[in-house]
């Protein structure tokens, strides 16, 4: 009798992209993914607060200003929600299915908007973690580190004439603390995360993302060790 047991396939790789306004995350996740599919791999591209239809819904409501006007803790709790259903519905069946998900921003970004600037306590955003993710991390974090200054006139030429959002429309010192939140990140967890300049050319951004994915996440010794 035939053998008719599948292997399933290896499991997709997770990165995320987190940085400041105007760092230029959706223009560089759009040239990896490019690349990553001339390489022949599937990829899908996401975001937060959003990417799944539950979380899309929590993302108007957190971007318009509603969370805030509730507190830093509650806000935190929307943020949760809408992670839960993004991993559930979006991020996990993707990746046991082989797909790399390249995802504008994730947990970090939590971390540094709630704990670090709206003083969440690391026990309430540990406890949301446990619940969203569990032990899922991305398998790479890139940070785009830019000058605050050039990081908020960047925001304001795409933005043009619409309404700021309800972090875009934070002064100049909210956004210094952002920045240094995410160094911090970077700082602590340097086998995960890699932090870029993105105050350069995209396409020289885009080349140290992409030297620094090769060597971490598409060398075969690295393979080899991730699927033992």
């Amino acid at each position: 009798m035939a053998d008719t047991h599948t292997t399933p396939p290896p499991r997709g790789r997770f990165v995320s992209f987190e940085g400041g306004e105007g760092a230029g995350k959706s223009t560089q996740i759009k040239i990896l993914a490019d690349r990553l599919e001339a390489e022949g791999k599937r990829v899908i591209v996401t975001r937060e607060p959003g990417g799944s239809p539950g979380a899309e819904i929590i993302r108007h409501v957190v971007l318009s200003g509603m969370g805030k006007l509730l507190g830093p803790e509650a806000e935190t709790l929307l943020f949760a929600a809408a992670r839960d259903d993004h991993v559930h519905a979006v991020i996990a069946p993707a990746l046991e299915q082989g797909i790399w998900v390249l995802c504008d921003r994730f947990s970090d970004s939590t971390r540094a908007y709630q704990g670090r600037l709206g003083h969440v306590s690391p026990e309430l955003l540990n406890a949301m973690e446990r619940v969203t993710i569990g032990r899922l991390k991305p398998d790479l974090t890139v940070i785009l580190d830019i000058p605050v200054s050039i990081g908020m006139r960047r925001a304001a030429a795409r933005r043009g004439n619409d309404v700021p959002d309800r972090f875009e429309a934070e002064g100049i010192a909210f956004h210094q603390g952002l920045r240094d939140a995410f160094r911090q990140i970077a700082a602590d967890e340097p086998q995960r995360c890699v932090l870029i300049d993105a105050n350069a050319d995209p396409k020289i951004v885009s080349n140290n993302i992409w030297g620094v994915l090769r060597r971490r996440l598409l060398t075969p010794s690295n393979h080899e060790v991730t699927s033992a």
